[in-house]
């Protein structure tokens, strides 16, 4: 059965559950893509994520805030993508786009063999993925250590590597959205990932490579940018 509990259980959190959301969010529960919204998680910079329900199963909901998001900077990005040349300068289409856009580029990393949320569905402002973890959400890197550095620090390149390689770049890669899960990294967000024909996209690469060895450094990698960047791009 299709509710709506969730307006009154997460009804102190302002600016998500407007009238456009319910019904977006009424839409993908009556195609059974999720059943309810159970619990938020920590706040992003331009959305809100829960765990929510289907069937015995969690999913991951995420719900990009209509009103309260910097659509300016979302348009910076956005408008460089090949994909998105003709896109207007209005908070509403930009909004909507952003979200189309990491849902088109969840599948594309999927399909290229990158250790990503599977891509469950997606309508107007929300996207609905797989749940990384077990009894708790996967932790990011950041939190979790990996115990054999070298070999995490590898597997991360490669998963670059196979995003490079199918024409695309995360563009936003660093510990917050790499989730240390069992030992194996999988790579969240993907809003800000782009072609790789992009006219910035050699500088987003290098910005996500810079980010990956700051952090193992302080784990004991000792990698050069150069030979990462030249292993990623062959």
């Amino acid at each position: 059965m299709v509710t709506l509990t969730h307006q009154e259980r997460f009804r102190t959190i302002k600016g998500v559950f407007d009238e456009f959301t319910n019904r977006t969010l009424f839409t993908l529960q009556s195609k059974g893509v999720f059943d309810e919204l159970v619990q938020p998680l920590p706040v992003g910079k331009e959305s809100n994520v829960f765990i929510a329900s289907k069937g015995d199963d969690r999913v991951i909901v995420k719900i990009y805030r209509m009103q309260n998001c910097d659509f300016k900077r979302m348009y910076d990005y956005i408008r460089k993508d090949p994909r998105y040349e003709n896109l207007r300068q209005k908070r509403r289409e930009i909004i909507l786009s952003w979200a189309q856009r990491e849902y088109k580029n969840l599948i594309k990393s999927e399909r290229s063999g990158v250790r990503v949320p599977k891509a469950l569905g997606w309508k107007n402002h929300i996207i609905v993925e797989e749940f990384i973890g077990d009894e708790e959400p996967a932790p990011p890197l950041k939190d979790a250590y990996p115990e054999n550095p070298e070999e995490f620090f590898d597997d991360v390149i490669d998963q670059m590597t196979k995003m490079y390689q199918n024409g695309l770049i995360h563009g936003d890669l660093s510990s917050f959205n790499i989730l240390n899960y069992n030992e194996k990294p999988v790579i969240i967000d993907f809003s800000q990932a782009t072609l790789v024909k992009t006219p910035n996209s050699e500088e987003l690469l290098e910005r996500d490579v810079k980010n990956v060895l700051h952090f193992f450094k302080k784990v004991g990698i000792k990698a050069k940018f150069e030979e990462v960047l030249k292993k990623i791009t062959k």
